[in-house]
């Protein structure tokens, strides 16, 4: 392995000059930074980065919890945090809470541990007002920023989140301007903001048309492929004279419709189907899927952003980012009797 004094001894100078040259100290001439540099390159010199951060007090490092890799919504925010995280000289610590408080708080206690610069959450949302691990995070001030709304146990860190109301709010207006007049909905996981969100901008917009927005048109569905089957079949069973289906998931969106196609439903002829993500298998489904966009690589930019200055010591607020209806085949009038 190259050391400094091996650098310093070729080039004829001190260690110390050789340091302040790879740190580009305005105290050295510029072209002696150049010599020492190509000389440490040609050399193979690898700089030790944990050397520099015992001596910085920093790690260039970040964590990031996610629930998983495999959601589709977080593959563009990965890759957004990632392109700013290496511009910017830090590294990304990848880390999943499969979506359960107990892996949330231990991933956490490691990132910790590894004395990170920051941490990027997406939040295992729960019904309890506080949670330990997130007030240790208060307490030993690491940078943190949330990926998705707040809840009462985060609360005390800023949020990059998707203005969720007004976005369910449009995907419904839109339907009601197609002309239906029964649409139901299929709903996330109530613990989580978003889902409440969606659900609130849904019923906003029923109520302002004088629609039937109530529990009979509202059904449970979670945000998975397999909980959007399984509503569909319940909603096949039982819905009638429906002639929209809203849903608060692209995945639970493409469950269901995938389910209603193989019924023999005809969509959008016999059913609209809207969804709510925008993730790439929606614009190459059997039925290309209206659905909203969500703005997944600004949310990662802004959220680095944030970071940057929570790290620099300076105060940051809550994002909170539009997003925009994309009408595709999936939608369309009711059908005339």
């Amino acid at each position: 392995m190259v050391r400094l004094k091996d650098i310093a001894a070729a080039a004829g100078v001190s260690t110390m000059t050789v340091s302040k040259a790879l740190r580009d100290q305005p105290d050295l001439a510029a072209a002696t930074k150049l010599r020492i540099r190509d000389l440490a390159s040609r050399m193979g010199y690898v700089p030790d980065i944990s050397a520099q951060g015992f001596r910085t007090r920093t790690t260039r490092l970040l964590g990031l919890v996610l629930s998983t890799t495999t959601n589709p919504v977080n593959a563009r925010i990965i890759y957004a945090l990632e392109e700013c995280a290496f511009e910017l000289g830090y590294d990304l610590l990848l880390m999943h809470s499969l979506n359960r408080t107990d892996r949330e708080e231990a991933v956490l206690r490691r990132l910790m541990q590894r004395r990170v610069d920051g941490i990027f959450i997406s939040p295992v949302y729960r019904y309890e007002t506080a949670a330990p691990v997130y007030q240790e995070l208060v307490e030993r001030k690491i940078p943190t920023i949330l990926l998705g709304h707040r809840a009462p146990f985060c609360e005390d860190f800023a949020a990059v989140e998707t203005d969720d109301i007004t976005a369910s709010y449009a995907a419904t207006q839109h339907l009601i301007d197609l002309g239906h007049r029964q649409i139901a909905f299929f709903a996330g996981p109530m613990v989580a903001p978003w889902a409440q969100e969606r659900l609130e901008g849904y019923r906003r917009a029923c109520r302002e048309a004088g629609l039937d927005g109530g529990d009979s048109m509202v059904y449970h569905a979670g945000a998975t492929l397999e909980e959007g089957v399984a509503a569909a079949m319940k909603f096949a069973n039982q819905h009638s004279g429906v002639t929209a289906l809203q849903c608060a998931h692209d995945l639970v969106a493409i469950g269901a419709a995938d389910a209603l196609l193989n019924q023999g439903l005809r969509i959008p002829h016999d059913l609209s189907v809207v969804g709510f993500g925008n993730i790439l298998v929606s614009e190459y489904f059997r039925v290309p899927l209206t659905t909203i966009r969500q703005p997944k690589l600004r949310m990662g930019s802004v959220a680095m952003e944030l970071m940057s200055k929570l790290i620099r010591g300076e105060s940051v607020e809550s994002r909170r980012l539009a997003a925009e209806l994309v009408v595709r085949a999936s939608s369309g009038p009711p059908r005339v009797s």
